[in-house]
């Protein structure tokens, strides 16, 4: 079952089944990965529609099981989303960029611009990896500090830095949604959830029908994001250190294990129309009232030949919801 923007339920056979398949925006564009495979499709200035189809390797290499292990393979998932999503992102970004450059035309100045390029992307990786620690793990650790004159519990102080965590994330996440460019990757979100959404709910991939399907999805990385905060602060109560740098290390250290807990809850959340879920995951899929917005039909498409790449959404429907090709 799933809510529309006008309140409609939309229900396929009295369920939703999940695909297992997930993606994120790009730029002008919609990456979506289903196992190993991924495919992104990106308008191009000249409108036409480019799909990339490639396969990802993990950075487990051949200790792939470790994606398999509940707990631990949520670590692992989420450093191989940031590097697949950077990666797609920086490709989408190619078709946008200035043809200032000359034209590479030999193999050494390919590997040479590949290099130049994996370089920056690990560098922007790391740091915007550092910067979000600093905004929102550390930084709220300071300012719920600010209150220890009249607040001198730790305990209550820890329950006003999630507080302010949480607060300074929606805020940057509003912010941000204003720019012109920002808005309409969240409009590319909102077709990547509509998509899915839509075949989960046991309907044909159509542009009428992802059109009027939700777009706000339980395993969206907005709900994750929102776990990982409040996991953090629940760890915290079980995890005491009387230093300012013990406290502020400890956060770090902590993590591995936030992500690895949050990343079975977002699964569980995803995969269950249990009620106690359903009241778990309502403030995430709020959240995403931010970091979704309504995607035209252009960007509809978009949306349908990333899905349409990687996953075989007819065979899906007849596995699970008795579809018949020509409905």
């Amino acid at each position: 079952m799933v809510v529309s923007e006008s309140g409609e339920l939309f229900i396929a056979g009295g369920y939703m089944k999940s695909s297992n398949i997930g993606g994120q925006a790009v730029l002008e564009g919609v990456m979506m990965k289903n196992k190993d495979t991924y495919a992104v499709a990106v308008r191009k200035p000249d409108g036409e529609i480019e799909v990339k189809k490639d396969t990802y390797q993990s950075i487990t290499g051949k200790w792939k099981k470790l994606t398999q292990i509940p707990f631990i393979r949520g670590v692992f998932n989420f450093i191989d989303s940031m590097i697949l999503g950077m990666s797609t992102l920086t490709w989408s970004a190619s078709f946008f960029e200035d043809e200032e450059a000359e034209e590479i035309k030999t193999e050494e100045e390919v590997g040479k611009a590949k290099k130049q390029e994996d370089l920056m992307m690990a560098g922007t990786m790391v740091l915007s990896f550092a910067m979000a620690i600093g905004i929102f793990m550390i930084l709220p650790y300071f300012l719920s500090g600010l209150l220890k004159k009249w607040v001198p519990s730790y305990t209550v102080r820890l329950i006003f830095e999630g507080i302010i965590r949480i607060a300074i994330f929606v805020a940057y996440v509003a912010a941000i949604s204003l720019m012109k460019d920002i808005k309409r990757l969240y409009q590319y979100h909102g077709a990547e959830h509509k998509c899915i959404n839509c075949i989960e709910s046991g309907l044909p991939l159509t542009v009428e029908n992802v059109r009027k399907s939700s777009k706000e999805h339980k395993r969206c990385g907005t709900s994750f994001m929102l776990f990982v905060m409040i996991v953090g602060i629940v760890l915290l109560f079980f995890v005491r250190v009387e230093s300012v740098l013990m406290r502020v290390l400890v956060r770090i250290a902590l993590l591995p294990v936030i992500a690895g807990i949050s990343y079975e809850l977002i699964k569980w959340a995803g995969r269950s129309e249990n009620p106690i879920v359903t009241v778990l995951s309502k403030p995430g899929l709020m959240l995403q009232r931010l970091t979704t917005k309504e995607p035209d039909d252009s960007m509809i498409e978009v949306g349908i030949q990333s899905v349409e790449a990687v996953f075989d959404w007819k065979a899906y429907l007849k596995e699970n919801f008795d579809y018949q090709d020509g409905e």
